[in-house]
């Protein structure tokens, strides 16, 4: 936490740190409610100008009983996170919001990362997104080129929210995946979770970030062998291995922007800024 304060301070921003921010639950950062009204103050005072995840956010799922973003229809905030965050993406979605699938606050620092958080948020930049020098190759699963709304994040976290008012609605989108520590059976498990529920019908294209630190099994498929497998029947463009998800370097994406992805250059250009 004193670490992101620094970090705040030295982007050239006052960072305002949550009065619960320092309690602990259990594997939670406080109680529900605590945490919760740490959120409702970020929506609602007007001189807080934008809302920075610190971490993922065990149990931030349970904050969506309570969320109300309406104050942000009249002022929008940049609300910027990933991982478990990914339950607030959803939130901000269903109310028709931009939000910023990006790094945390109080996470390693990268050059790279901040460099991207800043054109996205702060600079107001479109355009094509750039890949880390030592970043690991995009790879094409399924050609093609489509464009759409960017939508998605934490595959477990999206497959979770199945059943729920929060549910993932890919129609007409580019949706964005990215996982950490998961075995590939279960990552085909949510997968097919999600299209079992009807979450990724009328997807326009699907942008796969990275899996980190995946278990081996025997006998396993290629990774992308089992992405080609699940997402070919879609006969949508599909890229693996963009710099999104659990890795020091990483795009900071507008979630509800529309952006080309063309899969066959392994490229994502965002079409239109997130801020004004």
């Amino acid at each position: 936490m004193d670490a992101a304060l620094r970090r705040c301070e030295r982007m050239g921003f006052e960072g305002v740190l949550g009065e619960a921010a320092r309690e602990r639950h259990g594997y939670l950062a406080g109680q529900d409610a605590a945490r919760a009204a740490d959120f409702k103050r970020a929506v609602s005072e007007p001189s807080i100008d934008a809302i920075w995840a610190l971490r993922g956010g065990y149990g931030t799922m349970r904050l969506l009983r309570s969320v109300d973003l309406r104050p942000l229809r009249e002022r929008p905030k940049a609300f910027i996170g990933f991982s478990d965050n990914t339950a607030l993406h959803l939130a901000f979605a269903h109310a028709g919001l931009v939000s910023f699938h990006g790094p945390h606050a109080g996470a390693e620092e990268s050059s790279f990362s901040e460099s991207c958080l800043r054109r996205i948020v702060f600079d107001a930049e479109a355009g094509a997104l750039p890949v880390p020098a030592n970043g690991s190759p995009v790879v094409t699963v399924c050609g093609g080129s489509a464009e759409g709304a960017l939508a998605g994040g934490n595959l477990i976290m999206l497959a979770a929210a199945c059943g729920t008012d929060h549910a993932l609605q890919a129609r007409g989108r580019l949706l964005v995946l990215e996982e950490v520590g998961e075995a590939t059976y279960r990552i085909d498990r949510a997968i097919t979770q999600l299209h079992l529920a009807g979450c990724l019908d009328g997807v326009a294209g699907v942008v796969l970030g990275q899996f980190t630190e995946r278990p081996a099994h025997e006998g396993e498929q290629p990774f992308e062998d089992v992405m080609r497998d699940l997402f070919a029947p879609f006969r949508v463009p599909v890229v693996l291995g963009v710099p999104v998800g659990h890795i020091a370097d990483q795009w900071t994406l507008p979630l509800g922007v529309r952006a080309r992805l063309d899969a066959d250059r392994g490229t994502l250009t965002l079409l239109e800024a997130g801020v004004t």
